[in-house]
């Protein structure tokens, strides 16, 4: 059952009429998301560094934005942020925010990476973005003025599923340094086949099963490819993660499948539900207060992960 706060929103959305998502073109969506970010987030706030990046990949330059709370800082980890927006939506505008509010979380320099979308660039341009931007942030300090002696890999929905792709990629062929943790917000992992939650909450929530086809339509990624469908590869040796999932969400159960094969790998993984809440809500912070308190228990779950591999590594050294 949605929270109090989701059924408020449910109930108004469903006032508005307003076409679905399915019936948009790609451009509209954008622009329409912006919007929501808009109306839904929380203002960036306080924040010592917002610098935009130019990122080399094998396909031509992408953007980022490295935000950080401290003007200044020591080498440490730095966090590589994926937006979510099924593959066809979202950018350095619509997370702006949030990934701001994941730097003071965490206290760690954030990069947010502008992958390229769909349908002009369709799967695998995204896939490969993500794990060029990755192994870009760990190799060139100079350039974000930080040095990164480990990343932390994150990302929500769509960007949730890059994240565990790159930590895929990242373990079989090592950046420059060590992926220490990765966190998971409501990640779509496993096209290949349906799941119960998919029709549990196919209509009356932000995201339907009219929608999730339609950014899939776009993306056309190979389902029965682990770049496609993460949960189908080989999760040994993948590092500490974090999965928070939205418990109204049709993809939640895609998320606590990938938290249980985590577990069943030998991967430590603290897996959290926000119970009654709806997939995209990183971006409701402000219309939906109680998203604060979902984040907060995540973040600090990934604090505590990375300082525990941090006191590991040092011990061993």
């Amino acid at each position: 059952m949605p929270r109090p706060e989701v059924t408020a929103l449910l109930s108004y959305l469903a006032t508005l009429d307003a076409p679905g998502i399915e019936t948009q073109t790609p451009q509209q969506a954008r622009a329409g998301l912006r919007e929501q970010a808009k109306a839904g987030d929380l203002p960036v706030g306080e924040i010592a560094v917002q610098q935009p990046l130019t990122i080399p990949t094998r396909s031509g330059a992408i953007a980022g934005l490295l935000l950080d709370p401290r003007a200044t800082r020591e080498a440490g980890p730095v966090v590589v942020w994926y937006h979510g927006g099924g593959f066809v939506t979202g950018d350095l505008e619509t997370h702006r925010s949030f990934a701001a509010e994941v730097a003071r979380l965490l206290d760690l320099p954030v990069v947010l990476v502008d992958y390229r979308l769909a349908p002009e660039a369709p799967y695998p341009a995204a896939v490969e973005d993500a794990e060029d931007a990755a192994r870009w942030v760990a190799s060139h300090p100079c350039e974000l003025g930080r040095e990164a002696d480990a990343l932390v890999l994150g990302g929500d929905s769509a960007g949730g599923t890059l994240t565990i792709v790159t930590a895929m990629a990242l373990r079989d062929a090592p950046a420059e340094v060590p992926v220490q943790a990765q966190i998971t917000i409501y990640p779509a992992t496993d096209l290949s086949r349906p799941y119960p939650s998919q029709q549990e909450f196919a209509r009356g929530r932000l995201l339907t099963e009219a929608g999730r086809c339609w950014y899939y339509d776009h993306y056309r990624a190979d389902v029965h490819d682990w770049h496609g469908s993460p949960l189908l590869g080989d999760l040994t040796g993948l590092p500490p993660a974090v999965v928070l999932t939205a418990g109204e969400d049709p993809v939640r159960d895609e998320g606590r499948a990938y938290a249980a094969a985590l577990i069943t790998s030998g991967v430590p993984t603290t897996f959290l539900e926000a119970v009654g809440h709806i997939h995209a809500f990183v971006l409701m912070r402000r219309i939906i207060p109680s998203t604060q308190d979902d984040l907060a228990r995540a973040f600090a779950a990934l604090s505590a992960t990375v300082h525990a591999e941090r006191t590991t590594l040092s011990a061993a050294a």
